[in-house]
């Protein structure tokens, strides 16, 4: 791949001036343009994109100050680099005021210039992919892009549309790998926040002691290894939404600390005594019954009502088997092009099996299961030895419960034993070893079973 050339628009009415950071620059592989007033500068803005603009302040005709008000008006994307005399470093100052990103003093430091360029543009850059990236989580946490046509995800959905676009607090309810992170996001990004930060935290990776710190910050010198500052994830999360996964995890002195940060919008870092004020949406997720909790002692009654103005309860994928083939669809396409396999979909057994599976991990495991299978899969379909064995043994116990039949004035434990083993031998076409595995012996034994019953 092709390394694209950075562009760079110098603007100076000084000829000789200009000529000599043309070549200079030129050396830095930038390809350079040039204008000789301000005016000429933002007509060729718009005419094409320029990674950096470098730019006298003082021109004759239009001026530097001038150029960069109706640039940024323009494109505020373009970074802008002020050249200025010693003598106007406080028209200079106003222009850092005015969205500029640096400014220079003349005569140019080189070293210095080229330092300051290479960040601005770097700088560029990161901001587009800070955008573009938002666009994609916008996209991804869309209710729209939700898999889920069950009636109880479209309801689920609807509540999300429904709470969004307030202030309430939210409690995301669901087993593990349901999908409540998919869902705190939705909740963020369809309301107003949606341009501010969604900041995550999961409350079960970390020791009380950091949580402290991670939540709140903490001051140089707070504890042993606070080397500097930090500011943490309510800070963060200012102006936008603040996701705390697995909140049921939480100590009890956590958790006074938390609800007086929920109550109040206020805290102090570890250590400080700076108190600081933020503006935060909090979004709490939780696998446990938090009424259990409460009843046990672990968890606080005023938190868990501060937290639970609202909750969205996210149903486990066995609730919801009809969305199994949606899912399964989408994990197949998004495994099959990151692995360059090109796999059509699943035999109608596999996805029987699918369908009979109660799925413990949720939609993770689901998504896990379908990229397995992608990787081992040798043909153009999904076929049921590209399950994992867990949920091929729990189709034989399915067939295997389904066969046996007690009549009703009963039946000897041997002859269903007896049936148990001769239905499994026709099922793996005779192969002994493969028989035994799935009916929890050794092969020696299932070989002297089958001399006993006259079956070998």
């Amino acid at each position: 791949m092709m390394k694209k050339e950075k562009t760079v628009l110098v603007v100076d009415d000084d000829h000789a001036h200009r000529i000599m950071l043309r070549t200079l620059i030129s050396g830095w592989d930038y390809a350079v343009e040039e204008a000789d007033d301000g005016q000429e500068a933002i007509d060729k803005v718009h005419e094409r994109a320029f990674d950096l603009i470098l730019m006298d302040i003082r021109m004759i005709k239009v001026s530097g100050l001038e150029a960069l008000a109706k640039i940024q008006k323009y494109n505020p994307a373009i970074p802008i680099i002020i050249m200025t005399a010693y003598s106007s470093v406080e028209t200079a100052v106003e222009a850092l005021k005015n969205g500029a990103y640096d400014y220079l003093t003349k005569p140019l430091d080189f070293d210095e210039l080229r330092l300051v360029m290479a960040r601005a543009v770097d700088h560029r850059y990161l901001k587009e992919e800070n955008r573009l990236l938002k666009e994609q989580l916008g996209d991804q946490f869309n209710t729209q892009n939700i898999i889920g046509r069950s009636q109880v995800m479209v309801k689920l959905l609807e509540n999300v549309a429904q709470v969004a676009p307030s202030e309430a607090t939210v409690l995301v309810t669901g087993e593990s790998g349901a999908g409540k992170e998919l869902i705190a996001g939705a909740v963020h990004y369809n309301s107003p926040r949606k341009d501010g930060p969604f900041v995550k935290m999961n409350c079960a990776a970390v020791t009380e002691t950091l949580l402290e710190s991670e939540l709140f910050g903490h001051e140089k010198g707070a504890f042993t290894g606070a080397h500097r500052r930090k500011e943490g994830k309510f800070r963060q999360a200012d102006g936008g939404s603040l996701f705390l996964d697995e909140v049921g995890e939480m100590s009890l002195s956590m958790q006074v600390k938390l609800l007086r940060a929920l109550q109040e919008m206020e805290f102090f870092r570890v250590g400080g005594e700076e108190l600081l004020k933020v503006d935060v949406r909090v979004i709490a997720a939780t696998n446990k019954d938090l009424f259990q909790e409460i009843e046990a002692g672990r968890f606080r009654e005023d938190l868990y009502y501060r937290l639970n103005v609202v909750t969205l309860a996210v149903p486990c994928l066995a609730d919801r088997r009809e969305d199994i083939p949606l899912l399964a669809r989408h994990f197949l396409e998004r495994f099959s092009q990151k692995n360059r396999k090109k796999v059509k979909g699943f035999s109608p057994h596999t996805l029987d099996q699918m369908l009979r599976y109660d799925w413990p991990g949720n939609v993770r495991e689901l998504m896990n299961t379908v990229e397995r299978a992608v990787v081992m899969s040798r043909s153009d379909y999904i076929q049921p030895e590209d399950l994992p064995l867990e949920i091929q043994n729990r189709r034989q116990e399915n067939e295997l419960e389904s066969s046996l039949h007690i009549p009703d004035e009963g039946v000897s434990l041997e002859k269903m034993e007896k049936e148990a083993i001769i239905k499994t031998l026709a099922s793996t076409s005779g192969n002994k070893s493969e028989a035994a595995r799935r009916l929890g012996i050794t092969r020696k034994t299932l070989r002297k079973k089958l001399k006993d019953y006259g079956a070998t």
